[in-house]
């Protein structure tokens, strides 16, 4: 290393991985898992759940979020709207989900 620099840490510049300051911490990832455990418990109230059955769950219910959305934003957008509705989004439940479930 040549003379006048520093070694640089994975960190921010001008931080030591001491500095509380500049720790970078782990971004809080939202999850639907409270709310698929409050389902559970009013459907089966003597089941549990496994974590890795949860993530799963967690997984489709981000994937069905994701899917309705754009096909609402779809909808939308074919009527020249730049704002997504109720109507678009129960328009958009049909196209998507069975009949029993939509």
């Amino acid at each position: 290393m040549e003379q006048g620099q520093q070694q640089q840490s994975g960190g921010p510049k001008g931080c030591s991985s001491r500095d509380k300051k500049c720790r970078v911490h782990n971004q809080h990832k939202e999850t639907y898992s409270a709310f698929i455990y409050k389902v559970l418990r009013l459907v089966h109230p003597d089941l549990g759940i496994f974590s890795k059955a949860m993530s799963i769950m967690n997984s489709f219910v981000n994937d069905v979020f994701e899917w309705l959305t754009r096909e609402a934003a779809q909808l939308a957008q074919y009527t020249g709207q730049t704002i997504l509705t109720s109507r678009k989004v129960q328009m958009a439940m049909p196209l998507l989900l069975p009949r029993e479930l939509a």
